[in-house]
């Protein structure tokens, strides 16, 4: 079996034959596609110009989670399934975000900044950072990804709210959405990107939040309207944000949240560990030999 890994790494496994190919690499995909049975997926959106290139397509596998990047109408269409993977990358992803708050907290931006140039010490007391400790954390979602995290952040003394799709109002921790960013010192999300999810998080939601907030988004990057964050930051209402996604990916360098000393950025990698990439193949190759002997496959979506 013919697997495409759209990745620039390489792999093996027993019994598929599989080629990689960097997701900047776009006249190699073309190249490959005619050949391809599996194409294991990680962020470049594949659209149905691709699929078309591909006659002998029988599945996409997602190497994580979020399906947005994958034109889902097309693939069932064609007659191609579609699977994913939830849970495998929710480990490595509770602890970026942990990560991107604390960065965001302790200004590690405009530290390593000033370390560079030689100035990192001493500190004025202006530039004191803040703690978890004694915080309250909003966590926008209430999925694996959310529960994961809320135990590190209890374990180091935050108070940790959230809210979920659905209201779960026996758990004293639950919270209507506004309500939770009222209370939010640092709100971090944890939602898929869907039309009801787009911007969710706008100029109005922003402003719920407590001045001098920090948002963490290891989600998806337009679940945040960026302009209307931009201005939060830049105006000193939010306190810092940290981000490993944006509302265009790769992110351009001319992206104004790339200027700002408050932020923490990072490239849509929160799901990048050598664990998290042994969890992923292990579901894909499964998948594989489940598409061959004609079984039922994990996780599908389509």
């Amino acid at each position: 079996m013919r697997v495409l890994l759209h990745y620039d790494m390489d792999h093996t496994e027993p019994g598929l034959d599989i080629v990689s190919c960097s997701e900047q690499d776009d006249a190699r995909f073309a190249e490959l596609l005619p050949d391809t049975e599996v194409i294991w997926h990680v962020l470049r959106p594949l659209t149905a110009a691709d699929m078309d290139r591909a006659p002998k397509l029988r599945l996409i596998q997602k190497l994580g989670t979020g399906v947005n990047t994958i034109d889902l109408d097309a693939a069932a269409e064609r007659g191609i399934a579609v699977a994913n993977m939830p849970g495998r990358n929710a480990q490595a992803v509770a602890e970026t975000s942990l990560l991107l708050m604390l960065a965001a907290l302790r200004k590690l931006v405009a530290f390593d900044a000033r370390t560079r140039r030689g100035e990192g010490w001493p500190a004025a007391r202006s530039l004191a950072g803040g703690e978890l400790r004694g915080r309250t954390v909003g966590l926008l979602g209430g999925g694996e990804i959310a529960g994961l995290l809320r135990g590190m952040l209890e374990a180091i003394g935050a108070r940790v709210l959230y809210t979920s799709r659905r209201p779960r109002r026996d758990d004293p921790a639950w919270r209507e959405l506004d309500d939770l960013l009222r209370a939010s010192d640092v709100l971090s999300v944890h939602v898929p990107l869907t039309d009801e999810t787009h911007h969710l998080l706008n100029a109005e939601r922003l402003a719920l939040l407590p001045p001098g907030a920090v948002v963490v988004n290891t989600a998806r990057g337009a679940v945040i309207d960026e302009s209307a964050l931009v201005a939060a930051l830049a105006s000193g209402r939010l306190g810092g944000a940290g981000l490993d996604v944006f509302e265009r990916e790769p992110v351009d360098p001319g992206n104004p949240l790339l200027a700002l000393d408050n932020v923490a950025v990072m490239p849509h990698v929160a799901w990048l560990t050598g664990e998290t990439w042994d969890r992923y193949f292990e579901v894909a190759a499964e998948n594989c030999r489940r598409l061959a002997a004609g079984r039922d496959l994990l996780h599908r979506v389509r």
